[in-house]
């Protein structure tokens, strides 16, 4: 491949005219292997409002040169281990979200979550934290626009059978903290920790099932978990009943 050839594409017309020009200028960066179409656009879970994600794949150095005349480009790293790096754009009349992913990073955790083994980041934006494991659902949930990827998936019997336990094991955990803030009046603590073990039930539920997610935004949904919606619009004003509904949600996250 030359910097003028670019990468091979699939057919684009589904994109909107903008999105298309723009996946062909990233084909033709230095050091890019594939973009996919990720996100609900990836996965068809779309709404008339869903952003673009495009997902750019390379390996050793990249060239962001020319992705410059769109806007600012955060490089590798700068989002951490896993989010990595890359952009929010406004192109046209469109908002595009660019997200780099250095491919021998997702292959490793991606080989890691078939042995059953996954570690958990703090990131922005995340309750429960972001599993090393997202990285192979984006590649298996993914759209390939242009290059090539590994075929991925479904998710891995071991993932499927170590994962829930875990998670589990956070929540547990998780709840037990807030016990520890509601014996001290800190509301606060109570309300963020049992939403984190509410985020640690779900993705032990969507794992047991084997399903793969991107992220939190619909996570509750997904796993079955709607009533417990219904007990974060009843959190008590008196603080000597927050262990009780701490209890309350307990309850409901234990059952099937």
């Amino acid at each position: 491949m030359t910097a003028t050839e670019g990468l091979p594409c699939s057919d684009l017309s589904e994109l909107p005219d903008d999105v298309q020009r723009l996946v062909r200028i990233m084909a033709c960066m230095a050091g890019v292997v594939a973009v996919a179409l990720g996100g609900s656009r990836g996965t068809s879970g779309a709404h008339v409002g869903s952003d673009w994600d495009l997902a750019v794949y390379y390996r050793g150095t990249i060239d962001l040169e020319p992705l410059a005349p769109y806007g600012v480009v955060h490089p590798p790293g700068s989002w951490g281990r896993l989010m990595n790096g890359g952009a929010w754009f406004r192109v046209g009349d469109i908002d595009v979200d660019v997200i780099l992913r250095d491919l021998d990073v997702v292959l490793h955790w991606t080989e890691q979550a078939r042995q059953g083994m996954f570690e958990l980041d703090a990131l922005l934006g995340y309750i429960a934290g972001i599993p090393t494991y997202s990285l192979a659902a984006e590649l298996a949930s993914g759209r390939v626009l242009a290059g090539a990827l590994p075929a991925i998936g479904d998710m891995p019997s071991a993932l499927r059978t170590s994962a829930p336990a875990r998670w589990r094991f956070s929540r547990d955990f998780s709840l037990e903290y807030a016990r520890m803030h509601a014996a001290r009046g800190n509301v606060a603590g109570v309300v963020g920790q049992v939403a984190k073990a509410a985020m640690e039930e779900a993705h032990a539920r969507v794992c047991a099932r084997g399903e793969w997610t991107l992220n939190e935004k619909r996570l509750l949904s997904i796993a079955g978990l709607d009533a417990v919606q219904d007990a974060f619009r009843a959190i008590p004003a008196d603080v000597a009943q927050l262990d009780a509904w701490i209890g309350t949600v307990a309850t409901t996250l234990s059952r099937e």
